[in-house]
This record gives structure tokens, C-alpha cells and sequence, in this order.
């Protein structure tokens, strides 16, 4: 995750402006929703798959993502992976993938890990 446009300092905290990048294969992350924020993706490279509520959604470079608050959502990359951008509204998210990187590449695909961190920044896993 690259931060583009986020935090106080740059947006006083109404948005974070982000580009998600990687070749791995699968899961990007678990199952959640945020009850406090709306999420948008634009997918630059690669094929992914969106289940926004009980929709999957193949998303090809192009495709806009709108996860509105409170909807549950996934993120599956196919095989090589890709990018996309993300804007969450308000701002603030970046901080929980700042905490899960401390913790190693997996740390976001491990739902015990995800849990303990993202029950503090509005990010709550559910059963898919």
C-alpha cells in the first residue's frame, strides 16, 4: 500500500487516497465492513474479484468499486496479482494497514491478526 493522499496534515482527515499493489494470488483480505466510512476502488492492472455484500464482482483495469458503509466486502486477485487505487471517506484507514504491516505480508489475510487490530480502526471481519 502506497499512500497518496491522507491524514491530517494533507486532508484533514476527510480522506485517504491510496494504490494497493501486489502478485500475489487469492485473498487480499478477509471478509468486513466499516460501519463509519465509504470505500472506492478503480482498478488499474489485473483481475480481481469484488463480493460486495453477497455480489462478486469481476473488476478488470477500469472498473470503479463503490462499498458503501456497513456493506460486507472481499478482495480476491487472480494469478499475477495487480493494482488498484482506493479512496475511503473519511480518512483514517491507512492507519489500521500501517499497524498489519508491522506485523508481516500476511498479517492482513490472517483473520485473528486482522481482528486484533482492526477492531480499532472501524474494519470488522465477518463470516463469509
Amino acid at each position: 500500500m502506497r499512500v497518496l493522499a491522507g491524514g491530517d496534515a494533507e486532508t484533514g482527515g476527510a480522506f485517504t487516497f491510496t494504490e494497493f499493489a501486489g502478485t500475489a494470488e487469492g485473498p487480499w483480505t478477509v471478509p468486513h465492513l466499516h460501519r463509519g466510512f465509504e470505500e472506492s476502488f478503480f482498478i488499474l492492472d489485473g483481475l480481481f474479484t469484488f463480493t460486495v455484500g453477497d455480489e462478486p464482482i469481476e473488476a478488470t483495469p477500469g472498473t470503479y468499486i463503490l462499498v458503501p458503509r456497513g456493506t460486507a466486502h472481499m478482495i480476491s486477485a487472480a494469478e499475477g496479482g495487480g493494482r488498484f487505487l482506493a479512496l475511503m471517506v473519511p480518512g483514517g484507514l491507512e492507519e489500521m494497514f500501517f499497524a498489519l504491516g508491522g506485523l508481516g505480508p500476511e498479517a492482513i489475510r490472517d483473520p485473528a491478526a486482522r481482528a486484533a487490530i482492526a477492531a480499532r480502526y472501524d474494519s470488522i471481519p465477518v463470516n463469509s
